[in-house]
């Protein structure tokens, strides 16, 4: 008995709500974006397989995936510089799809036969981004062709909005966990400078500073070094 789009949306709906309580309970970017692929896969009709990259300098790096698949998919991709998800992230657009790998692909000529040996049908790929910050694209597969259709696209589309927002808050409250913690090594070290090396603090400081740029060591480092060691760097 199929279903009435109001039905759809609503199911759909109470779905995404769940999904937004699970992200912010995460505690690291990573279990935020293992769940981003799981919701997609079973809120998304007719989604199989999920995952989510990246392209920085045209290299593509999985962040998140399903399954071994997905990963395979994404590797192609960075082989043949070629497919929805890596245009996704280089060309800053939206969204883009393959609704039938068995045909052939003008756009993807290569991409799409290399996916349907891998036993995927169609496929879609949704920019994951805030209005700030391009973050990388996620990747939705089907076994079958024709698969995803507009109602499948509006809503993978919003899963992603709401996937980009969790995924970003949750690199920025990681960002600002690792700057609490170098400013608290850093202090520890200028404390451990000033203590045993009769140094002012602007004075430990600049002694910090000068070690990081004369061993191109970045100073969370040097500091790590002093508390380890107490000695004054060279």
């Amino acid at each position: 008995m199929s279903q009435e789009p109001g039905e759809i949306w609503e199911q759909f709906a109470i779905g995404l709500a769940d999904m937004a309580r699970d992200l912010l309970a995460q505690d690291s970017v990573q279990g935020t974006l293992d769940r981003i692929v799981e919701h997609a896969s079973v809120l998304i009709r007719g989604c199989d397989e999920a995952g989510i990259l990246t392209v920085r300098h045209r290299e593509v790096s999985a962040l998140s995936a399903t399954s071994d698949v997905v990963r395979t998919a994404d590797k192609i991709q960075q082989d043949l510089q070629e497919g929805p998800c890596f245009d996704a992230v280089t060309d800053r657009t939206q969204v883009y799809a393959i609704e039938d790998m068995r045909r052939p692909h003008e756009r993807w000529s290569r991409f799409a036969p290399e996916l349907r040996k891998l036993g995927m049908g169609s496929m879609m790929g949704f920019l994951l981004f805030t209005e700030d910050d391009e973050l990388g694209a996620l990747n939705l597969y089907s076994h079958k062709p024709y698969t995803f259709d507009e109602t499948a696209q509006r809503a993978g589309w919003i899963l992603a909005s709401h996937g980009a927002v969790a995924f970003s808050a949750a690199r920025t409250h990681q960002q600002l966990g690792h700057a609490l913690e170098t400013r608290h090594e850093i202090g520890e070290a200028m404390g451990i400078l000033m203590e045993r090396h009769g140094l002012t603090e602007e004075t430990a400081f600049k002694v910090l500073k000068k070690a990081s740029q004369d061993h191109n060591v970045k100073l969370r480092e040097i500091a790590r070094q002093i508390c380890r060691t107490g000695d004054k760097p060279a």
